[in-house]
Parts: C-alpha cells; structure tokens; sequence
C-alpha cells in the first residue's frame, strides 16, 4: 500500500468498510496549516493498493493543527453527517 501524503490526525472505519480520516496537507513549518476531511471508499479493498487521495469533502485551513482537527472531528464522527457531505459533493 503507498503511503498517503500528510499526516493522519483522526481516523476511524465505518460500518459499512470506508475509512473517515481527517489528514494535515501542509508540510511541517509550513502556515498556514491545511487540514482535510476525507473518505477512503477503497479502504480494505484490492483497489487500495493502487494508491492515491480520496477527494476533500471539507478541508480547513488557520494556524492551529489541534483547533482545526477538533472543528472537523464532529462531522467526522457521524455517519450522517458525513453520508450528507458526500451527497453534497456528488460523491454518492
């Protein structure tokens, strides 16, 4: 499996087998800092393998790693809320 880019601040697997993850993109040093909210629906299959960055469904950015994964944590945690940013994103 290639690595993902960043560093992983929150991670947890959905009921239904796709990884929620929030992700820092920026590099270390680097302000402001970029934190992406991000569902890997390949997670657990062959075409993981493959690689490569499942799309932003929100992504925030300010000078806080810690307060921008704690603004993102509560969408991540909930199934629904993330059933609906997939939606809006015309994901799903």
């Amino acid at each position: 499996m290639v690595p993902l880019p960043g560093v992983v601040l929150y991670e947890r697997k959905m009921p239904h087998g796709p990884l929620v993850r929030i992700r820092r993109t920026s590099e270390d040093g680097v302000q402001p800092i970029r934190v992406v909210l991000e569902v890997d629906r390949r997670a657990g299959t062959p075409r993981a393998a493959a690689g490569g960055t499942p799309p932003p469904l929100r992504s925030l950015e300010g000078d806080d790693e810690a307060v921008l994964c704690d603004e993102l944590r509560p969408l991540a945690q909930s199934d629904a809320e993330v059933a609906r940013l997939l939606r809006e994103k015309g994901y799903r």
